[in-house]
């Protein structure tokens, strides 16, 4: 089996990082406010700082603002693999889009997997099968998935988080197949096939419309 990135295992839990210097693997202890400065993580229509939030402590902030952001990790390429993360959205309904983007080319093409925390718990069934969603830009955006291929884009989670907490994402993709686990599940709360065969190696924390999120503890192997 082969990972085609450019690092055989990074880590962020913030502080401690694993990252690619001229194609060689470092490690070390890291201050993220320094990579955030030296644009290793580098946003695209955000804000990126350190702000303390709960459990987790120090974490990457993406602040609000309309339209998409991503926070790319520049020093990353990712093709193949597992991604592994925490999250922090809110329970707000339309201002809480918050997760991940991969297979980048540039800031509008790339394949995203993303949460709607405000449908985790709603008493709606239809909101609740919004919760975790895939998109592949610029051609497969949520309307067009919702429209054409209802429901089989997007899913619900189960067991629901709760939507102002803390949650972890595993994401494996693999063979042009993305399964997305929550909280240590086996079973996956959604499973797609990859749309438009993207192949970009960027990747990066990715909030929606309106959203602001939170992240840390991000892994890739």
């Amino acid at each position: 089996m082969s990972f085609s990135f450019i690092l055989k295992n990074l880590v962020i839990p913030l502080t401690a990082c694993i990252w690619s210097v001229n194609g060689f693997a470092q490690q070390g202890e890291v201050d993220l406010a320094k990579l955030i400065v030296g644009k290793t993580i580098k946003g695209h229509n955000r804000d990126v700082s350190l702000v303390t939030s709960g459990t987790k402590g120090t974490c990457v902030h993406l602040n609000e603002k309309p339209g998409s952001g991503v926070a790319w990790l520049e020093e990353v390429e990712f093709k193949e693999g597992v991604i592994e993360f925490d999250v922090k959205g809110r329970n707000v309904v339309q201002k809480s889009f918050v997760g991940i983007a991969f297979h980048g080319s540039n800031d509008s093409t790339y394949d995203a997997v993303y949460f709607r925390p405000f449908n985790f718990k709603s008493l709606e069934e239809e909101r609740r099968n919004h919760s975790v969603q895939y998109i592949s830009l610029p051609k497969f955006d949520w309307p067009k998935l919702r429209s054409e291929f209802h429901n089989q884009y997007e899913k619900p989670v189960n067991p629901a988080p709760d939507p102002e907490e803390w949650f972890h994402c595993r994401l494996v993709v693999k063979n042009q197949e993305v399964n997305v686990f929550v909280n240590g599940n086996i079973s996956p709360s959604l499973t797609v096939k990859q749309l438009a065969g993207l192949k970009g190696s960027k990747v990066g924390f990715w909030v929606g419309h309106a959203s602001d999120g939170d992240f840390a503890n991000i892994s890739i192997k």
